[in-house]
């Protein structure tokens, strides 16, 4: 009697796996000392747990069989990318449009200090689910109009391949929403150096996995100056 059963997914032949890295937690924001600017948008540097926190990711990716490895415009993407990139021998490949969500007025820092402040625009903002809420921020049809363009480039760039594209919460919330048919905001909150997996195939992308953060535990502690 012929049997049918179940196998773990495999990749379908053209498809492109693209592993989406947000960045290792970049240095604490302080009033009064804006981040430095890059083309507008904060461009901190990683603190000393992020840069654990892209060993971690190095250590967590080396045995994978990676192909190509992107980052952003933005300092904490390379810093992240840089372990990985050294232990599997590949450059590192900028594709500056999946840069963070440009937050206007709140730039260099001033985001984290209204959200901890529960500002009536962010307040908002959450309950609109729309970045632009915030004065000058970046609507939701540019970001998507950008990202997608640059998604699209790398998937087309690499059949048959497995990608690292180490970028941003906020670009992978999106990334996310946009595939599930979701909420704008349902995948925001991704942690620092966390993993989501997306598989891209006739024209669709499917959700593999969402914030797995297994590689980080203790992470706090072992970074912890003795």
């Amino acid at each position: 009697m012929k049997e049918y059963r179940q196998h773990r997914f495999t990749r379908p032949p053209g498809a492109t796996e693209i592993l989406l890295v947000r960045h290792g937690e970049s240095r604490a924001a302080v009033p009064g000392k804006p981040f430095p600017l890059v083309n507008g948008q904060g461009d901190p540097e990683l603190s000393e747990l992020g840069k654990a926190q892209a060993q971690r990711i190095a250590e967590r990716l080396a045995s994978e069989q990676i192909d190509a490895i992107y980052v952003t415009s933005l300092c904490r993407t390379h810093e992240t990318a840089s372990p990985l990139a050294a232990k599997k021998q590949l450059n590192i490949i900028e594709e500056p449009d999946l840069r963070e969500v440009h937050l206007g007025e709140w730039e260099g820092g001033l985001f984290r200090v209204k959200a901890a402040e529960n500002d009536p625009v962010f307040v908002q903002m959450l309950t609109e689910q729309r970045w632009d809420i915030i004065p000058g921020a970046e609507s939701h049809a540019a970001l998507k109009s950008r990202v997608s363009a640059a998604l699209n480039k790398i998937i087309k760039n690499h059949p048959d391949q497995l990608v690292v594209a180490v970028v941003h919460g906020g670009v992978i919330g999106h990334i996310l929403a946009e595939a599930t048919q979701s909420a704008a905001f349902a995948f925001n909150g991704c942690d620092n150096a966390s993993i989501s997996h997306i598989v891209a195939f006739n024209d669709r992308i499917m959700l593999r996995r969402f914030n797995d953060a297994a590689h980080l535990t203790n992470i706090e502690s072992d970074a912890s100056p003795t």
